[in-house]
This record gives structure tokens, C-alpha cells and sequence, in this order.
């Protein structure tokens, strides 16, 4: 028996059957070829039931990923789908047309002239003859798909996409038989419908997503939503939720700032209107969550989106009862939407082969033929994946953290309100490096001569970093704060419980020169404890210095601005005295002075080079992971750590 059962019953979808419910709805990833195969055939490896290809244009006026309006992409359509076959995975693809979204070519179309957040344009109103145009450019996309050995299309009717905009209430302000009520608004969808069963048929699966909340002012809620999914449920195969749109980015992709299930109970408005299988998304991280969403008969198929991203081999891990070796997505979305929308390309923070899958493998596949005395200086994400990952590869491997616990700052990190789930690599890790028999030693600090009597081959230096006691800000760096030494100023470190803090008076004043999430975490906890907050920033906005922080910090700002919060951006520290500070505006005479009682400065920390330095031609090679070479990133430290540990 297998854990979570009746995850792994079979379903039937249209003409097609399922061979168990867990599956990836369609997401952008910026792979192309090679790329976009080996990273699908990863998943696939790993037993996923189903996987739906991204968003993909199917006409000319809005091109976006492959070109389903073209012959073009049948060479690589043919090759995907070959290569899922023998996983019996089955292979969808989205079809869509961006709207008002797309913004890219000469002409932008939508159901009304109402812009976008993203294209950023004033659209054309669509034509009858265009509207005509759009729907067949749908079918012959599905015909397309279906020649080329797919199992099945994924209609795209939310988001905020074409579809989507004839369906809103507040984007489709039309006065033709295309809007008005919802019978009016629905009937683009209905065509295109339509036409795409008449395109192909039962030849191959015909499913819609609709949104379940929107959350376009004005818009569809979940109650409009029902009524959609009850008139399109006779005629489709499958049915799949989403929630969001880009007038409020982050609940497309929810972070971990929002709870697990997050799209739930607008489902569970929905689904009973539903007949055929219903698909949910939406913070879905475990089987255990899973199996109880299929249980309980709120869903037939759950996707697993990030959950696979950071484990492709989760669904076979689960089969073999071996749940806890199940690498835990954290939910950050540092990794994959964030480098997808500011690097073109996903990649993931727990996982480094995410999206490199055709050079690099999930885990490490070799073993040296002598293994390595290894002595690794520091139990945060860096050490920890090093460590691991070296003894998988068969070293010897010891490990000395100067903490009582292992976990480094993500420890930190998680103990923030909304951010716990950050902790579960670092809990993870620890657990893994103890069943490989990693020789772990909590409380010890490392000197050079621990490191002469231990006499390893190699050192690995994951030491850190510790907050700066100087006060040194980016603007201003030949010049020290005053009153930086007074005794309410602390340092985040302070706050999030490696520090001692005797009393904290509001009105409280962050100071944030990094632009990171350190910031908005002390907000958190100052704002827990009812402190009036003002966040003063070196940047011009919350967070601004994360990987798009529409989807990293949306949800931040939005619960930071929603409480007794200020922001203050484009500003340095200048001076605090015992109730106040004065901060100031680069190159101008602008100064201006805030009230303070609790000031905390966000800063560049100090990395932990002292042993580094003193091991410089002096005892084993030593190398340097992490945050102590100064990257200040999970990701980095995380990424860092298996890349030395595959090459040492």
C-alpha cells in the first residue's frame, strides 16, 4: 500500500485516463527545446499523471511561447509528446490569447478599451470579424495540438487574458451581443468552445479554467464563477480553478505569506456546480493536503505546481513511502516566478537543477572512488547542502555550527509571522545529513586549532555573516551614524530572537538599506506587537531589491500597508537621537526628523572571514559558500553549497 491512496486511483478525463491525481497546471518557465523537454520529462520520470504545457498564443495579434497559429510548431509538439509517452504522462498545452496583457505588438485587442497592469496600453475593442478570427485561431490551435500526439487542451479563460476580459463585468463594458449581462459576456467563451469541439472533437481532452476570485475591482467573485462553471461544465471534460489577476499579481501565484489552500473556499463556492473533474491549485504543498482535498471530494485532480518544481520526484516518493525524503517547497517564490518575470527563466531556491535539468541531474548521480576527510564551518543552507550532498557522493563528512541549533538565519528568517514554511528546507536538510551520517557537532565554535587537531583534507567555510556594529549604510559609507550606539537601536538580528531586547516603545522606525525581506519581516514582528511602524528605505519602494516583488513582496506590502505602517522611500539615516530620527535625501538638503522610540537598522551585514583569512596558505585548502562571500541569499547559499559538494 502505497501512502495517501486514493491519490493514486485512476481517473478518467474525457477519452483520456489518468493514472492518479497529482498534476502540474500550466505555468511559464522560459525553456525552449531541449530545455523546456528535459525539464516536462523530469516530472514526468518522477510520476506526475499530467502535465499542461504553458500559455501558448494561438494568434498572430498577441504571439506569446510556442506559435500555435503556425505549422511551426508541430516538429516540437511531435517531440514533446513522443518523449512523454513512455512515462504515461499525459501531455496538455494551454491555449490563450493574451488581450489586453500582451501589449506587444502594433495593435493590442480586448473586449473593451480598458488597459491592463501589464500591457500598459489603451486596447483596440475587438471586431466582430476579429472576435470571429480569435475563435477559429483557437480551433485550428487545437487541431494542431491534437495532430501533433497531445492528450489534450487547456482553454484559458482567467487571469485576466482575452477571455477573461469578455467574461469581467468591470472589463467589458460592451454594448453588442458580446456584453452586458452574463449571458452576454459569456458568449465569446461559448464560441470558442464551440469551435474547438468541433475542431477535434472527443479526439482528444477539451478542459476551460476560470477564475474562482479574480480580484479585479469590480469583477467576478466566486458566486459569478459558478454560474460560468455550470453553463461550460456540459460541454468540456475537465474544469480547472484559478484564482487572481495581475490587478492583484501575487494571488495568481500565492506566496507563503498566504495559508496553505489558499483558493479553497472560492473552490468550494464553485465545484458543486460541477459535474465533469474539477482541477484546484493554489498553495497545495503536501500529499497529506492533497489526498485530503480528494477526500473530501473538493477536487478530483490537485496540481502541484512549485511542490514539483523543488521535487520532480515527489509523486514517486510518495508511492514508495518514502514521503520524508520529499525535498519541501518554500513557498518564497524567489526561485520560480521571480527569476521567470526578472530573468526570463525559472529556476527554484531548494532545488539547483530546476529548469537545468538537461545538464544537471536532481541529485548528485556519482560517487568518488576515495572519499574526502571534510570538515564544513557553519550549519546554515549552504553548509547544510553541502554536507549532504558531499556524503551522497560518498566523503566523509563533519559538520561544527557555533549555534544550538542548525538552520543559520533561515531560522531567522522563518520565526517571522507569515514565513514559517522557509524554515522546512533547513529542517529538512538537518534530517538528511543525520540519516547520511554526517558527524554533527551544535555549540562549536572552529579555530585553527580545532581544525589541526580534526586534520581534514578540506575546509568548508559556510561561516556567514553577523550584523555590522558600525552603523555603515550604502549611501553614506566613509560616514558613521550618531547615536547609532544608543541603547534602543537594535539590529534585525535583535528582533527575530538572536539578541536580547529589554523593553520596545513605539513609535518604531526601520531602517532598510538592503531592500530585501529582512525589512519587512521586522515590520511584521514590531507590528505584532503593536508598535506603530514607519519604514524608511534607501529604495524607492517595499522589497525593491527582490526578484520582482510584485510576486515576492505583493503580499507583504499589501499586509504591511494595511496595518499602522508609513513608507518612506529614497532616504538615508542621518542621525537618531533619543525620540526621534533624522533622515535625509542623497545629494539635496532635504532632512526631515521622525519620531522614534524603537529604531532597527536593516543592513549589510559583516561576513565571517577572520578563519578564512588565517587558513590562507596556512593548513587544508579551504573554500567559502554561502553568505560569508557576501551574496546574501538562500538561493545563492543553497545553489553554492550542492555545486561544491557535486564538484570536491
Amino acid at each position: 500500500m502505497a501512502n495517501y491512496e486514493n491519490l493514486f486511483q485512476p481517473l478518467k478525463v474525457g477519452q483520456c485516463v489518468l493514472k492518479n491525481r497529482i498534476v502540474r497546471s500550466p505555468h511559464g518557465t522560459g525553456l525552449t527545446g531541449e530545455n523546456l523537454i528535459a525539464y516536462h520529462e523530469a516530472r514526468a520520470r518522477g510520476g506526475v499523471a499530467m502535465s499542461t504545457l504553458q500559455a501558448t498564443g494561438i494568434h498572430a495579434s498577441a504571439p506569446s511561447g510556442i506559435e500555435l497559429y503556425s505549422d511551426s510548431c508541430k516538429p516540437f509538439l511531435s517531440e514533446i509528446a513522443d518523449r512523454m509517452r513512455p512515462f504515461d504522462m499525459k501531455l496538455f498545452i494551454q491555449l490563450y490569447h493574451q488581450g489586453a496583457a500582451g501589449g506587444a505588438t502594433a495593435e493590442t485587442w480586448s473586449a473593451s478599451a480598458i488597459p491592463n497592469p501589464m500591457g500598459r496600453v489603451v486596447p483596440l475593442e475587438m471586431t466582430k470579424t476579429q472576435i470571429d478570427d480569435v475563435v477559429a485561431g483557437f480551433a485550428t490551435a487545437a487541431m494542431r495540438v491534437r495532430d501533433c500526439g497531445l492528450d489534450g487542451v487547456d482553454i484559458h479563460a482567467s487571469s485576466g487574458y482575452l477571455i477573461h476580459e469578455f467574461l469581467s463585468p468591470a472589463l467589458n463594458r460592451r454594448s453588442d451581443e458580446y456584453g452586458g449581462d452574463l449571458a452576454g459576456r459569456m458568449r465569446f467563451l461559448l464560441e470558442v468552445i464551440a469551435a474547438v469541439r468541433q475542431a477535434v472533437g472527443d479526439d482528444i481532452v477539451v478542459g476551460v479554467r476560470i477564475p474562482n476570485e479574480d480580484y479585479v475591482p469590480g469583477g467576478l467573485a466566486a458566486e459569478d464563477n459558478a454560474l460560468i462553471a455550470a453553463a461550460i461544465d456540459p460541454l468540456v471534460d475537465y474544469v480547472s480553478l484559478h484564482m487572481g489577476a495581475y490587478w492583484r499579481f501575487h494571488k495568481l501565484i500565492a506566496p507563503a505569506d498566504d495559508p496553505l489552500g489558499v483558493e479553497m473556499a472560492a473552490n468550494n463556492v464553485i465545484t458543486p456546480n460541477i459535474s465533469k473533474p474539477a482541477m484546484v491549485v493554489g498553495r497545495i504543498m503536501s500529499l497529506d493536503h492533497a489526498s485530503a482535498i480528494v477526500e473530501r471530494g473538493e477536487a478530483d485532480m490537485v496540481s502541484m505546481v512549485r511542490a514539483l518544481i523543488a521535487d520532480p520526484e515527489l509523486v514517486k516518493k510518495a508511492r514508495n513511502q518514502q514521503e520524508h525524503k520529499i525535498r519541501p517547497c518554500i513557498g518564497s517564490n524567489m526561485g520560480c516566478v521571480g527569476q521567470l518575470m526578472s530573468q526570463g527563466r525559472i529556476r527554484c531556491v531548494v532545488n539547483p537543477a530546476a529548469a537545468r535539468e538537461q545538464v544537471l541531474s536532481f541529485e548528485p548521480n556519482d560517487r568518488v572512488r576515495l572519499g574526502k576527510k571534510l570538515l564544513v564551518v557553519g550549519g546554515g543552507p549552504a553548509g547544510l547542502e553541502f554536507a549532504r550532498t558531499a556524503a551522497l557522493r560518498g566523503h566523509e563528512v563533519a559538520l561544527h555550527e557555533a549555534m544550538k541549533s542548525l538552520g543559520g538565519q533561515v531560522l531567522m528568517a522563518a520565526s517571522a509571522p507569515g514565513r514559517a514554511d522557509i524554515g522546512g528546507i533547513a529542517h529538512w536538510l538537518s534530517a538528511e545529513i543525520e540519516s547520511l551520517g554526517v558527524d554533527v557537532h551544535l555549540n562549536s565554535y572552529v579555530d585553527e586549532q580545532l581544525i589541526a587537531e580534526i586534520a581534514p583534507d578540506e575546509v568548508i567555510l559556510a561561516t556567514g555573516t553577523m550584523p555590522r556594529t558600525d552603523g555603515m549604510q550604502l549611501a553614506m559609507p566613509g560616514s558613521s551614524i550618531q547615536g547609532f550606539d544608543k541603547s534602543h537601536v537594535y539590529s534585525s538580528w535583535d528582533l527575530l530572537g538572536f539578541g536580547e531586547i529589554t523593553q520596545l516603545r513605539g513609535p518604531a522606525v526601520v531602517f532598510d538599506d538592503t531592500g530585501s525581506f529582512e525589512a519587512i519581516s521586522v515590520c511584521d514582528v514590531l507590528l505584532a506587537k503593536g508598535l506603530p511602524v514607519t519604514l524608511v528605505s534607501r529604495h524607492n519602494a517595499i522589497g525593491e531589491s527582490l526578484p520582482y516583488p510584485l510576486v515576492t513582496a505583493g503580499a507583504a506590502r499589501e499586509r504591511l500597508y494595511g496595518g499602522n505602517f508609513d513608507f518612506i522611500g529614497g532616504h538615508y539615516l542621518q542621525q537618531i537621537d533619543d525620540d526621534k530620527v533624522d533622515i535625509g535625501v542623497l545629494f539635496t538638503d532635504r532632512r526631515r526628523s521622525i519620531a522614534a522610540q524603537t529604531v532597527v537598522f536593516v543592513g549589510y551585514n559583516e561576513p565571517n572571514r577572520l578563519l578564512w583569512q588565517s587558513l590562507q596558505g596556512n593548513g587544508p585548502a579551504a573554500h567559502m559558500i554561502g553568505d560569508v562571500r557576501g551574496r546574501n541569499s538562500i538561493m545563492s547559499a543553497i545553489h553554492a553549497g550542492a555545486e561544491l559538494g557535486r564538484s570536491i
